[in-house]
Order: structure tokens, then C-alpha cells, then sequence
């Protein structure tokens, strides 16, 4: 209820409690047979003071008698009896009528976002080119209408002819939406970038919009880091992100939109070695990030507003900055929804966060994976038209799995799918330096067997061996007719003599 509706209501109470405070008295002690007259005259001739009057009045013995009948009949409630009575037509503009109405709601449903004067001054051309519209009222009588009617106004959310904008707006007009939070600490973060309202200097003598990185904790609303960047990156997020989860442990779950950085490899893969449920709003449904969308308030009023006179503003001046206000005025400030400083409440709940791992770990958690087939000339891979050198011991792999982040590609792991874990790190193929001539002996690819262990097989190879043996245990001499050699003098001096079986 608004303001003026709770001020009118209660200015009605008060009457409705001034009128029985007149006749309550015959309702407590009903007069005698005949004495109810002489009891109204005795209340008609006395002084009262009614609400908002600062001088006492009588009041007439028929408005007296009109109460006294309005409290007696009403067993129930005699003072809701009292009360001014509603009109029946509360609520009904007869000035807009039923033809007039229709051409209002059919403009309404082509153009949400129209102002109320827009609508109403097409509503005007309207009716001058079709008669049967008839007369349109007064603005404010049209605006009051469509008010009463839920046409409100809605917010641009982008393009209407695109089909993600028009499958939001029928989800936020078919489905309501509600306020919620989570029972514990950690169980949700959300996560979101916000444009500068200012420029900051860089040291190229630019000046460039910065984007700040914020995370924040359902339960509690604590600012788990608040960081700005130049640009909104998914490096630029891994890079704040980490650093949270190094502050206050990892979460059960993190929400955010559904912008490149937030659903790029890297991040959806380090959210998801991270045992991280990452939740994204839909389309152009910013409200459901709503939490997220208010802290930017109190970024730009508080902290950006004590920061306007400071010109020439660098990245380092607003950081060291923003990082003070988050820790030492923010969290600690008490939150009007809450009714706790954030960090009370992060300290009173049940944590449901989990331990951080080591940076490395982190690191090699938000990289994406790759699928390569290894050239078995020289044992690379080529990634991002960059070559990388694999360890001898790997040459006899056909494919290869590898996990590498598109911003740092001075760490690229090779990567075992199946057991998911880092087998070695790679390096890009250095041409020169394989130039000197030197060469490392192959290291076998067999884990557990020293090179010294293994000898090349001797003697007939196993098989052959064992069909020669089952040969021979036959007892049958050999299915063939043997030749015999001579030598070149020996071929010249005698003849060949003939072999017959």
C-alpha cells in the first residue's frame, strides 16, 4: 500500500472510531423502553472533537440516531459499520468506454515500453481517424487507467524482434518473482562485471572505461573480492576469481550471466574441476542477479562519490581504494536487509565452503582441454599455430590430450583424460637451440623398466621356434627335395648330376 492509500485508510479508521466513541456508550447501556430518544438529545447537545478539527462541534441528533442503528444492527464489527461506505463504482472510469478500452490494450501489448504520454497521444490520433472510439478523456484519467489495469511501463531489455528478448518478456509476465536467499555461507556466490562510471589513466596516456570484478556471498552479502580491470576477460576473471576462492574458500555453487568471460573453456573447466555447480541467469533476466545489481548502488554512491575530486585517477589508485572501502566500511557496515554487518553474519552461519587448493593447482584447474595427433617425425604438437615439444617417453602415442589457458601459454600440461591428472608440462619447440647438434637419449616409454634391463630378443623368434619343434617330433623327413651347392670350378669340370627322389 502506498502512502497516500495507508494515509486515506487510516484517516477513515479514525472517523469510524470517533463515530463509535459517540454511541458506544448507549451500546454499552442500552436505555430504557422509551428513554432512547432522550439519550440521542443529551449526546446531539454535547461537544466533540473530531479528527483533524483543533475546535469542538456538535453533532446533529439524526446523524447520532443514523450510528447508533449503523453499530446496533452490526453484531460483528461495529465499527467497520461505522466506516464511510465505498462507492459501488470504485475503481470504473466511465469516461473510457468499452471500444475505447480495447484500442488502449491492443497498443499496450504492441508497445510495452511506451511512455503513458506516448500511449496517449496515439490513442488521440487514434480516435480522430475512427469515430466509433469516441471522445478520449482527460491524460491523467487514461494514465490513472492503465495504472489501476497493470499497463505499466517496462524496462528496454533489448532488441523486441529478437527471440530471446521476446521468450524473456513472456517468462516475466507469466511468472512471478520473488526474493530468496541461501541458509549457509559459501553454499552461492554470485559473480558480475561492472562498468566505471569514470576513467582512469593508464600509463599509455589513456583513458580507459575500467571493469570491476565483483563477487559476493548469498547468505551473508560479504564482498568476497572486489577488484578492477581494464577489460572484462575470462582471464581477467580467473585471475580476481582465484584470488577469492584464496580469501574465503571454495563455494558449493556461483551465478552469473551469461556474458564470454563467464562461459568461456577456461571458466566453465575450473569451475567444474573445482566441484563449482556454475548457474547462469537467462537472457536478458538481470533481476534474477539482483543481490549483485544492488551492491553496484552503493559502489557508484559511496565509494566512486568520495572519489570524484581525485583527478588523473589510475588503476593502482582505485584498486588500493576500492579494496579499503570493501574490507573496512562495506562488510562491516550494517546491512539493511540482513539487519547484521556482513562479516557477523558470515562468522554466525555454517560455513559450507571448502578448503582452496595451491595456486598451481588453481591454475592448471581453469585451463581448457585440447585433442592433438602427436608428428611422429619429431614428437610436437601444434596448438594456436605453436609447436610443442613432448617428452621421448610419450613418442609412441598417436593422440594426445592437452590442457592449456589461451592467455598463458607458457603453461600447457599434457593430460591424462582417463585418470584426469597432469602427466608432464610441455615447452614450444626451440628450433635454435635444437641446432646445436646434441640429443638426448629415448627414454622408454614403459614405466618401471630401467633401459640397462632390456635387451634385444636372441635366437629364433618363440613362434618359429615351436612350429620347427612339432615339426621335427613327427618323425617325417622334410617335405622338400634339397639341392646341392657346387662351386663355380666344380660346375665346370664335372656335370650335374641328377637327382631323382
Amino acid at each position: 500500500m502506498s502512502k497516500k492509500n495507508e494515509k486515506t485508510q487510516r484517516r477513515i479508521q479514525r472517523w469510524a472510531e470517533f463515530r463509535f466513541g459517540v454511541v458506544g456508550g448507549l451500546l454499552v447501556a442500552p436505555p430504557a423502553k422509551g428513554e432512547l430518544q432522550a439519550e440521542l438529545e443529551k449526546l446531539a447537545q454535547k461537544k466533540w472533537l473530531r479528527p483533524g478539527y483543533q475546535v469542538p462541534t456538535t453533532v446533529g441528533f439524526s446523524t447520532i440516531e443514523r450510528w447508533y442503528y449503523q453499530a446496533l444492527n452490526e453484531k460483528a464489527d461495529p465499527i467497520r459499520a461505522l466506516e464511510r461506505k465505498v462507492r459501488e463504482d470504485l475503481g470504473a472510469i466511465k469516461a473510457m468506454p468499452p471500444a475505447l478500452r480495447r484500442s488502449l490494450q491492443a497498443q499496450y501489448l504492441a508497445h510495452k515500453r511506451w511512455s503513458y504520454q506516448l500511449h496517449y497521444d496515439n490513442l488521440v490520433a487514434a480516435a480522430a481517424g475512427d469515430a466509433q472510439l469516441g471522445r478520449v478523456p482527460h491524460y491523467a484519467t487514461v494514465r490513472r487507467y492503465m495504472k489501476a489495469h497493470g499497463m505499466l511501463r517496462q524496462p528496454r531489455r533489448g532488441d523486441p524482434n529478437r527471440p530471446g528478448v521476446q521468450r524473456a518478456e513472456e517468462r516475466l509476465e507469466s511468472r512471478e518473482v520473488r526474493s530468496w536467499e541461501v541458509e549457509q555461507p559459501n553454499a552461492l556466490w554470485h559473480l558480475d562485471f561492472h562498468g566505471c562510471s569514470r576513467q582512469v589513466l593508464t600509463t599509455d596516456a589513456e583513458y580507459i572505461t575500467p571493469q570491476l570484478l565483483g563477487l559476493l556471498d548469498d547468505h551473508s552479502r560479504l564482498c568476497c573480492h572486489l577488484q578492477w580491470y581494464l577489460s572484462e576477460t575470462a582471464e581477467n576473471l580467473v585471475h580476481g576469481l582465484c584470488q577469492a576462492f584464496a580469501k574465503r574458500g571454495l563455494p558449493r555453487a556461483l551465478m552469473t550471466d551469461n556474458g564470454s568471460a563467464m562461459i568461456a573453456g577456461e571458466t566453465e573447466a575450473g569451475l567444474l574441476d573445482s566441484s563449482v555447480i556454475h548457474d547462469t541467469t537467462l537472457p536478458y533476466s538481470a533481476y534474477q542477479n539482483g543481490k549483485q545489481e544492488c551492491f553496484w548502488a552503493q559502489v557508484e554512491g559511496r565509494l566512486l562519490a568520495m572519489l570524484e575530486r581525485q583527478k588523473d585517477l589510475t588503476l593502482d589508485q582505485l584498486n588500493e581504494a576500492t579494496q579499503a572501502w570493501a574490507e573496512m566500511e562495506y562488510n562491516r557496515k550494517k546491512h539493511d536487509e540482513t539487519g547484521e554487518t556482513p562479516l557477523a553474519r558470515w562468522i554466525a552461519g555454517t560455513d559450507a565452503g571448502r578448503p582452496c587448493p595451491s595456486s598451481d593447482e588453481l591454475r592448471l584447474r581453469f585451463t581448457q582441454h585440447a585433442h592433438r595427433r602427436q608428428r611422429r617425425s619429431d614428437g610436437t604438437v601444434s596448438l594456436l599455430s605453436i609447436r610443442f615439444e613432448l617428452p621421448s617417453r610419450f613418442r609412441h602415442l598417436e593422440e594426445v590430450d592437452l590442457r592449456y589457458a589461451e592467455w598463458d601459454l607458457s603453461h600447457v600440461w599434457l593430460w591424462d583424460e582417463r585418470q584426469q591428472r597432469s602427466l608432464a608440462r610441455i615447452f614450444p619447440l626451440d628450433k635454435r637451440r635444437n641446432a646445436d647438434g646434441q640429443r638426448r637419449a629415448h627414454q622408454l616409454p614403459l614405466p618401471g623398466v630401467e633401459a640397462d634391463e632390456v635387451q634385444p630378443q636372441s635366437g629364433l623368434p618363440p613362434l618359429l621356434q615351436q612350429c620347427i619343434d612339432r615339426y621335427r617330433s613327427t618323425g617325417l623327413p622334410p617335405a622338400y627335395i634339397p639341392k646341392p651347392v657346387l662351386s663355380k670350378a666344380e660346375g665346370a669340370d664335372s656335370k650335374t648330376e641328377e637327382v631323382t627322389p
